[in-house]
């Protein structure tokens, strides 16, 4: 920790939490290498909210990645047995990335990694992992991956405990190719998901600098969509900017673990994005266990430091997050409105009512809204060939209308990829 931040520890953990629960907080070094501090760990004065109890204690990350390898010491006891959807035969507790960035472990390791074996640490250490392997690009396969790998991975990390799924990955989807950005199988997965109580988190992409395509899953309804800041919060140049983003986080000179214990790697993306918002999830839970979905992450976007353009905009979504100011904020702020919950609330009550009923309901349309970003595929044996474009509204962050359209749905080739990169520590200037 910095001289500043030792001081702000103090001062600011005596405004933000209850005196009764905050026990002395010594100084201590910022963790990570020197050429790449953790600098999030002062900015949010992380050893008092430590302390104060707000540590992930309780809390599920799902980590859907390319495995995480669970053997490491920093890991070792914190990864539950999981999954593996590219057939390869593991439960999820080895890393199958083929390279020695590894992907999966890098993204658990800035979540929970433990003090004491490396200079890096997880910014909610008492959270657990449950990783599910998913056949993501320069993954290493063994076996035949199922159809819609990912979609089921979801489901698979709802239905066993995940309070918070974590995807640092993404697929990008262009117009001229394709009529649906984000597949019926996606979207149904993410839905069950939020009806199981579960936030999803995905990056938003690192094409800011190549015309920022929708990705999937970042813009399907209901998921948190991460870009990428610098330590002065400045949004980084490759973070891709969407009307649907809704938070940044710190994805610039980021150090993580890999599968060699110790080993250390410097990167960008907005994978490490993802997963220290997922990690910042799991401590403002920790610290409200009894709150649910919708407060935690209503506590999340309404204390993000807004940056850019005021409100809402493509670069910084609703600002960069602040886990402090989270817990700190009064039950108030957790009974406000959430713009992405409430956009995904009609197909959630949709789908209800699909497996309810052996037909659907009519959507509602709303002719005055303009058409938004969001479109989400019905296969046509479902729905008659049909599909949702959902329109955004004009108050506030937007209130989500149904157009039923008729269309052709194609489905799209391309594989989902890392949205994240990682140099050696060593090659590091």
């Amino acid at each position: 920790m910095t001289r500043l931040g030792a001081v702000l520890v103090a001062l600011v953990a005596a405004a933000v939490l209850p005196a009764a629960v905050l026990p002395p907080v010594p100084a201590a070094a910022t963790p990570g290498p020197r050429s790449a501090p953790e600098w999030w760990f002062d900015s949010w004065h992380i050893p008092a909210l430590w302390q104060a109890g707000a540590d992930g204690r309780g809390i599920t990350v799902a980590v859907i990645d390319s495995g995480v390898q669970a053997d490491i010491p920093e890991l070792r006891g914190k990864v539950l047995p999981g999954a593996d959807f590219i057939d390869n035969g593991s439960d999820g507790r080895t890393d199958y990335d083929n390279d020695e960035f590894s992907h999966g472990t890098a993204m658990a390791s800035l979540i929970a990694a433990a003090s004491g074996f490396s200079d890096i640490e997880g910014l909610a250490p008492a959270a657990k992992i449950l990783p599910v392997a998913v056949p993501l690009d320069n993954v290493v396969h063994r076996g035949e991956p199922p159809k819609n790998a990912t979609a089921r991975a979801i489901r698979y990390a709802a239905d066993h405990g995940a309070r918070i799924i974590s995807m640092s990955l993404g697929r990008p989807h262009y117009e001229r190719d394709d009529q649906v950005p984000c597949p019926q199988a996606m979207q149904d997965a993410v839905l069950h998901a939020l009806a199981k109580g579960a936030l999803v988190v995905a990056a938003s992409g690192n094409s800011g600098r190549s015309g920022s395509p929708v990705e999937e899953p970042g813009v399907c309804l209901g998921v948190v969509s991460v870009g990428a800041v610098n330590a002065r919060l400045e949004v980084t140049g490759f973070s891709s900017r969407h009307r649907y983003l809704t938070v940044t986080a710190p994805g610039s000179d980021i150090p993580t673990l890999t599968r060699e214990s110790g080993a250390a790697f410097v990167g960008d993306g907005t994978s490490h994005a993802t997963a220290l918002t997922s990690a910042a999830l799991a401590l403002i839970w920790s610290k409200y266990p009894r709150e649910n979905a919708r407060q935690i992450l209503n506590r999340l976007l309404a204390t993000a430091t807004d940056r850019g353009v005021k409100g809402r905009d493509p670069s910084y979504g609703v600002g960069v997050i602040d886990p402090a100011a989270a817990i700190a904020a009064g039950p108030a702020v957790a009974a406000r409105a959430n713009p992405v919950l409430d956009g995904a609330a009609p197909l959630l009550a949709l789908s209800r009512a699909r497996a309810a009923a052996p037909k659907p309901p009519a959507a509602v349309a709303r002719p005055d809204a303009p058409l938004g970003e969001y479109r989400i595929g019905i296969p046509p044996e479902q729905l008659d060939g049909q599909f949702y474009l959902l329109a955004g509204g004009s108050a506030g962050f937007g209130a989500l209308a149904l157009v039923l359209l008729t269309v052709a749905v194609r489905r799209g080739r391309r594989r989902l990829r890392y949205r994240g990169a990682g140099l050696p520590l060593a090659r590091r200037s």
